[in-house]
């Protein structure tokens, strides 16, 4: 088990980076907006190729932050329910949520996408808006984001594991530890 908990901390150090990269692409995306903008409307020249590199950056911040907000137990819950729950009730239903719920769409959605990407990649495909960009890049977040959020969950039900065999305690994984 101690070789799976250091798999998982690997894997939670890289979702960490990754993440925190992550983010500040918002912070690009909002530059390229401003800049857009200004150029649009102060001087009169646009181009459709910033407005989509900003929905790349956008999409790249939605896409590449999911496996971040897991490790952080930021994700979507209903925690007023969870909340009054014991904490192996608790590890019980993120253990059986991740390897029951998780993991299959998680694989479903990044082997499915791998077919786009591909096709993409081999026709060369561009936007079909005037000046508009490349468009496998775009394609390629979708099982890349896909794949973190794949090991993250596994992380995750590994580190639920060693909990409930006593090797760690919940605030390893705690919301309220991440603060």
């Amino acid at each position: 088990m101690q070789n799976l908990l250091r798999l998982a901390h690997a894997i939670d150090a890289m979702n960490e980076r990754v993440g925190k990269a992550s983010a500040w692409l918002g912070l690009v995306a909002v530059l390229v907006c401003t800049g857009n903008a200004l150029a649009r409307y102060a001087l009169n020249i646009g181009s459709n190729a910033w407005l989509e590199l900003q929905w790349y950056l956008n999409a790249a911040v939605f896409l590449l932050i999911a496996s971040y907000a897991l490790k952080r137990n930021e994700h979507v819950r209903i925690d007023v329910i969870a909340s009054r729950l014991s904490e192996r009730a608790q590890a019980w239903i993120d253990l059986l949520g991740g390897v029951f719920m998780l993991l299959p769409v998680v694989f479903i959605i990044g082997w499915f996408s791998w077919p786009s990407l591909v096709n993409s990649w081999h026709i060369g495909e561009y936007s079909s808006d005037p000046g508009g960009l490349i468009r496998w890049p775009v394609r390629l977040l979708i099982p890349v984001a896909f794949a973190l959020l794949g090991l993250q969950g596994i992380s995750e039900v590994i580190k639920r594991v060693a909990f409930l065999q006593g090797l760690i305690p919940f605030s390893t994984f705690e919301k309220k530890a991440r603060a």
